[in-house]
């Protein structure tokens, strides 16, 4: 599945983020952190048919804006990247206190250094949560942050993946169980927004990543509603409860965790 000793690198794909560029919600056991992610599934299309290319990912779960700047920036430009994607801001935004702006300029200052590398950049804008009744509450917060995304993009010349745009993650099926992370359909129907923008070739989905992923969110009968409260219970108790301990406590649920792929590898799509 990868390769990494001895290989000259011509091609260079660095991933920078958060849970989101980790693949949190697209399980495999057989890779690092038992995720593979929508980053993943970029880099195995785009090396398909380039014997040169390689691939890092340096996301960690939970990481904050400032966190991604200071750890993953350097050791991204350290790499020489040819393409660079980077997605940083949403665990700030849900804080309940954040100062935008600010936060801003340091994502400005790290995008800089990322551009001055001559490699492709793509950022990414925020989701838009108008269908989930805990995370739409930071619709206003979100649409700042795009805004500021989009006149940072426009400024160093990235490329922009227009998330906030996407109306097909508004069905739920596109969702985790702990309805904060894409699942495996999302992942990979994310995968294939990216390599749009790229001007690249879809990858293909299999049946098995179309079903996978959603759960269960509305029902008109006294079952179906009894069956969406036993969800909703279960999702606070599993999901919410220790999403709210971890930010009272300081603590994050990438603490402990490396990045997945810390230096270039050459990665190929599982056999199905």
């Amino acid at each position: 599945m990868r390769q990494t000793v001895g290989m000259d690198f011509s091609s260079r794909y660095v991933a920078l983020g958060d849970s989101f560029t980790e693949g949190v919600g697209d399980p495999d056991p057989t890779r690092p952190n038992g995720v593979r992610g929508w980053a993943d599934r970029v880099a195995e299309q785009l090396g398909r048919n380039d014997s040169g290319f390689g691939y890092a990912n340096l996301a960690i779960r939970g990481r904050k804006l400032r966190q991604i700047m200071a750890e993953q920036v350097a050791a991204a430009v350290a790499l020489q990247p040819t393409l660079v994607t980077l997605y940083a801001g949403a665990n700030d935004i849900f804080r309940p206190k954040v100062d935008i702006d600010s936060l801003m300029e340091d994502y400005d200052a790290g995008l800089a250094a990322l551009a001055a590398t001559g490699a492709t950049v793509l950022l990414f804008t925020g989701f838009d949560a108008r269908s989930s009744k805990v995370f739409g509450t930071m619709r206003g917060r979100t649409a700042i942050y795009n805004e500021l995304v989009r006149e940072i993009a426009d400024r160093h010349g990235a490329q922009l993946v227009d998330y906030w745009r996407f109306s097909e993650y508004h069905d739920w099926r596109m969702w985790d169980q702990d309805r904060m992370h894409m699942s495996t359909a999302g992942h990979a129907n994310m995968a294939n927004r990216v390599l749009d923008v790229l001007g690249q070739e879809q990858a293909e989905v299999a049946e098995s990543d179309v079903a996978a992923g959603g759960h269960l969110t509305g029902g008109s009968t006294a079952v179906g509603r009894l069956a969406v409260a036993r969800n909703n219970a279960r999702w606070a108790r599993e999901h919410a409860v220790p999403w709210v301990v971890r930010r009272i406590k300081g603590t994050s649920s990438g603490d402990g965790l490396s990045p997945r792929y810390p230096q270039l590898t050459r990665i190929t799509a599982p056999e199905r």
